[in-house]
């Protein structure tokens, strides 16, 4: 069985340890994920795994003849050649065989050597070759490039031609091509838009060698491995589960950490103050002195808590008022070159207070219709209306590039953000990925990934009622995601989205608007319901449990009420009146709408049942830490009257429990 261990492998770049005595063992059928704080050093580990970085000390091991592939996070090119001829490049191993096979047979015609040597050596190449899918190779390098979202035309392209993200991507074809017995991925899904990142889900899951990779998707995780590994201050954790159970089992684990952090962050201010206030005091030299002896050891012992367990909230300045309709779309098409229309008569209205996200594959244009509805770019027919007293906020990868300037990013966003919440700008930072001293890096040295993060949180800052938002969650960690994720869902405005994190899409969207690229047109459709039922609809529409040609198919995308208000007889996208086929599917649709509210409704009550559950399950724990005092349980008096508290508060939390019961059944 193939494998690459490591046996006390310690790492350290100057006074910092990034690896300390680690060990690890991955083989086949290993399906592992790496996390830890950004900095942690997570890509060293796996570079060292890969044999890339020799370490201090310990031992790295792997199998003879083991097959390793490792995917950088980013700088890899390709050029000189198409695409087909750079796959091919990944079959290196297999032509190397052949040669020595040929090597082989020339030696036997020759008479030279041990012949059963070397017809066992023939035998073991040709298993090799069969094992690896050498034969198979052209099938199967095609079969990946066009999982991972490359068209059949693309095959004959130069691979100069495709963007950075490509070229991530026919790095990570590459690694998936060769069938290597060891998989070593940083970052694979970075580049990957959602339905790439499904096809790598399914291809990890089917796959047999083993695999250990870096990913901030935690939908991808929770559905490709079965063991997480930690690495926090250069020590190094397995977990088994997925990546949901991690969090959960890490979380209770470290509470008592917590505490001890809490307690000896007390402590360390208790000396500090001491010290401040009288180590300039003669009588209260000697005191202060042994008070900064104590502060030092418990400095260079100091409890440091990840960065993922720093709970950290935040939320937007107060969203100007607007009116029920937020925007309304009629007709929109956009074309580029006069012939091909990206988007062709999509009819869209956008109500307050909706989470909406635009699906479909890349070039549908999905980030094309985002820019015209900020106003970024026209539409090349049709009108745009937004509603009064909208204002929009728009965020999209290029902000980045008008970031420019001397000043720090803490200047930068203090100059912009409203006075309330200045004094909270730092933690808003950290939870951008900025900590420490990174906050008075000057705007011009930032990377294009900190000036996005920037730009992001730069926006965030703004009262606006209308968020459009391109792929925001490029760049962040998953902690980073979880914050804006939670600041997004207690907005009080509108938002308009594109993203490839399904994790982040499911916890945010209640409708979904698909677009779907054409020959000549860009096709549309809307779905009134989260993008669970989105998903699911699409699964239900390829299995031929429902029709493809419903409402949704024909793409109305106007409430019933709106409908009516703006024309007596709608129009069909193609500009003819509704067939009754269609109206019946407008029947329907306003079912669904109907159903989705009561859905809606459901999940606050169920939301509010949870937090009054939790509430009342500390006032128990806290009547019954006050029973357990001796002078109360020791006093029949103070006895009963604790009791009586005990049960009412009992009796009132198995009465939520029930309504909690009722609610989630119903849900």
């Amino acid at each position: 069985m193939a494998f690459v261990q490591f046996s006390q492998v310690s790492l350290a770049f100057g006074d910092r340890d990034i690896l300390k005595n680690v060990s690890v063992n991955l083989a086949a059928g290993s399906k592992a994920a790496l996390t830890g704080a950004n900095g942690a050093g997570k890509s060293t580990l796996i570079k060292v795994m890969a044999g890339l970085v020799q370490p201090d000390s310990g031992t790295r091991t792997a199998q003879k003849d083991a097959r390793i592939a490792y995917l950088p996070q980013s700088g890899l090119t390709h050029h000189g050649c198409t695409l087909r001829e750079e796959a091919d490049k990944a079959f290196a191993f297999g032509y190397t065989l052949m040669r020595e096979l040929d090597d082989i047979g020339d030696k036997l015609a020759a008479g030279e050597g041990s012949n059963k040597g070397l017809l066992e050596r023939h035998s073991a190449i040709l298993q090799e070759l069969e094992n690896s899918g050498w034969n198979r190779r052209a099938g199967t390098a095609e079969q990946i490039l066009i999982g991972l979202g490359f068209s059949h035309a693309d095959l004959d392209r130069n691979t100069e031609e495709f963007s950075g993200g490509w070229q991530m991507r026919i790095a990570l074809a590459k690694a998936l091509m060769v069938n290597p017995d060891i998989l070593l991925l940083d970052e694979p899904t970075n580049y990957l838009d959602i339905e790439a990142r499904a096809w790598l889900e399914k291809f990890l899951g089917d796959y047999k060698g083993g695999f250990l990779l870096v990913s901030h998707d935690r939908y991808f995780l929770d559905h490709t491995i079965n063991e997480v590994y930690e690495l926090f201050n250069g020590d190094l954790k397995r977990y088994p589960g997925n990546f949901t159970h991690y969090e959960k089992v890490r979380e209770v684990e470290l509470e008592t950490l917590i505490a001890q952090y809490n307690e000896q962050q007390a402590e360390i201010a208790k000396l500090e103050d001491f010290i401040r206030r009288f180590g300039v005091k003669a009588t209260k030299a000697a005191q202060a002195q042994e008070r900064q002896k104590m502060l030092d050891r418990l400095k260079e012992n100091e409890i440091v808590i990840p960065e993922s367990l720093k709970k950290i909230h935040f939320s937007f300045p107060q969203a100007p008022h607007a009116g029920r309709l937020v925007a309304t779309l009629e007709g929109i098409t956009k074309s580029y070159d006069g012939s091909h229309n990206v988007i062709e008569k999509l009819d869209l209205i956008v109500e307050n207070g909706e989470r909406l996200v635009v699906a479909g594959h890349n070039g549908a244009g999905k980030s094309t219709l985002l820019r015209i509805i900020a106003g970024v770019d026209s539409a090349s027919a049709g009108t745009i209306k937004l509603g009064a007293g909208v204002s929009i906020g728009y965020f999209s990868q290029d902000n980045a590039e008008s970031l420019t300037g001397s000043q720090s990013i803490l200047e930068l966003l203090e100059n912009e953000a409203p006075l309330e919440l200045i004094p909270r700008l730092r933690d808003m930072l950290g939870a951008f990925l900025f900590r420490g001293d990174d906050v008075f890096k000057p705007i011009d040295v930032l990377s294009g990934g900190e000036k996005s993060r920037v730009a992001l949180l730069r926006l965030l800052l703004r009262p606006v009622n209308l968020l459009v938002l391109d792929e925001p969650t490029n760049h962040l960690d998953m902690h980073s995601k979880d914050v804006l994720l939670d600041a997004l869902k207690s907005f009080g405005g509108t938002v308009i989205f594109v993203s490839h994190d399904r994790g982040f899409i499911e916890g945010l969207a209640t409708r979904v608007l698909e677009l779907t690229p054409g020959a000549d047109h860009g096709h549309w459709r809307n779905f009134v319901g989260g993008y669970a039922y989105y998903m699911q609809r699409l699964e239900d529409e390829a299995a031929g449990l429902v029709p493809g040609d419903s409402n949704e198919k024909k793409g109305k995308s106007l409430s019933p009420g709106v409908q009516a208000a703006l024309s007596p007889t709608p129009l069909s996208p193609g500009g003819k009146p509704p067939s009754p086929q269609a109206s019946a599917g407008k029947q329907s649709w306003e079912e669904q709408k109907k159903q989705e509210a009561e859905r809606r409704k459901l999940e606050r009550e169920v939301t509010r049942l949870e937090e009054a559950i939790a509430q009342t399950e500390e006032e128990l724990a806290a009547a019954q830490n006050e029973m357990a005092k001796p002078e109360v349980y020791s006093n029949g008096e103070k006895a009963k009257a604790a009791q009586t508290k005990i049960d009412a508060i009992s009796a009132k939390l198995d009465e939520l429990n029930a309504q909690w019961e009722e609610a989630a059944g119903k849900l």
